[in-house]
């Protein structure tokens, strides 16, 4: 049985029970085989099936969240270490891994240092010519966008505040919108966050502050249904809290309007489900190391609206495994795949 897979590389990988083969899509669509001698005599089969996929219009792509730990050039009051050379390399080697036409940043350092990543990763071959970074309270890292789609809007969020305790507070690193065309008649919109650290501080209680801001983020996501019910919205990045938190919980919300948890996972043949129905499947989903707990969580999320859930590729969504993955980030970075054949 063929099976067929078009990643956002413009290279098709046909399967069947005896081998992989790949072909690259070169201008006007036409198609450039790699392919084993032993298949030769499948030629025909091959080519009803290339002829059946090209002919559908299917095309997919994906979406990427990564919290790249203090990428800094330049050392700054409260964080002095700018980004190694090593850990550098390492984020590249990461984002190269996933191959996503679209990537969420979070810890960002300056417009410089995304330009560095930027020019190192296209000398890799991965070019992002559209760009976002927003400047929010927080002057050392950012929430930022790179990506290959055409990005035709952008609706950055840096000045919501919040009361608690009497005090007024300012969203401390923004929230990055911004709507993508990834083909005709398929444009998404993308909201990236990166809410209020565990970090203890003297203000307030962190937790409490990352509610609050959860609230503020669950509000324009409210915004976008009340104007178009079957928005195609995803929201991602580093919440910093676990799927049971208050936080978390708020952003997901509940109801019509409940965002799906796509809860990528390493792919590592894990296939069991869970005996206690109540509870998700006990497959690896963990995204963070907290060096100070020594502990692992999942603080990393790409959430979905109903509209775009129906072309989410699940199959096609986990998170990256590398070796020495700690040497880039404390965060493991995340991706989900999604098909625009369905788009409307």
């Amino acid at each position: 049985m063929l099976q067929l897979s078009c990643p956002s590389t413009k290279r098709i990988r046909i399967v069947d029970r005896h081998a992989e083969m790949f072909f690259d899509r070169l201008p006007h669509n036409d198609y450039q085989p790699l392919m084993p001698k032993h298949l030769l005599f499948r030629l025909p089969v091959l080519a009803l099936a290339m002829a059946g996929f090209v002919s559908s219009g299917a095309e997919t792509f994906r979406v990427a969240t990564y919290n790249v730990e203090n990428y800094l050039d330049q050392p700054t009051e409260s964080r002095p270490r700018v980004k190694s050379p090593e850990a550098r390399a390492k984020v590249c080697e990461s984002i190269r891994a996933m191959n996503p036409d679209v990537l969420a940043l979070e810890e960002m350092g300056s417009t410089n240092a995304l330009f560095e990543l930027r020019a190192s990763l296209k000398a890799d071959g991965l070019d992002y010519p559209d760009w976002e970074l927003v400047n929010g309270l927080d002057t050392n890292i950012h929430v930022a966008v790179l990506s290959r789609l055409p990005i035709v809007a952008r609706h950055p969020h840096t000045n919501d505040v919040y009361l608690l305790d009497g005090r007024c507070f300012r969203v401390s690193r923004g929230f990055a919108e911004v709507d993508i065309r990834a083909s005709t008649n398929f444009t998404f919109t993308l909201i990236a966050a990166h809410l209020k650290s565990r970090r203890p501080v003297p203000e307030a209680d962190e937790a409490e502050q990352r509610l609050e801001e959860s609230k503020i983020l669950r509000g324009i996501i409210d915004k976008h249904f009340t104007n178009n019910p079957n928005v195609k919205l995803i929201v991602l990045g580093d919440f910093n809290d676990v799927k049971d938190s208050d936080a978390v919980k708020t952003i997901i919300g509940r109801g019509r309007f409940k965002l799906t948890d796509t809860r990528p996972a390493e792919r590592n043949r894990d296939n069991s489900t869970n005996e206690d129905s109540r509870f998700e499947p006990r497959n690896v989903t963990w995204t963070e190391y907290y060096g100070k707990e020594d502990t692992y969580s999942r603080v990393d999320y790409i959430l979905l609206s109903l509209a775009m859930a129906h072309d989410w590729v699940t199959n096609e969504t986990y998170a990256l495994t590398i070796p020495n993955w700690g040497v880039g980030s404390d965060h493991r970075p995340i991706v989900a795949e999604f098909e625009t054949e369905n788009g409307r």
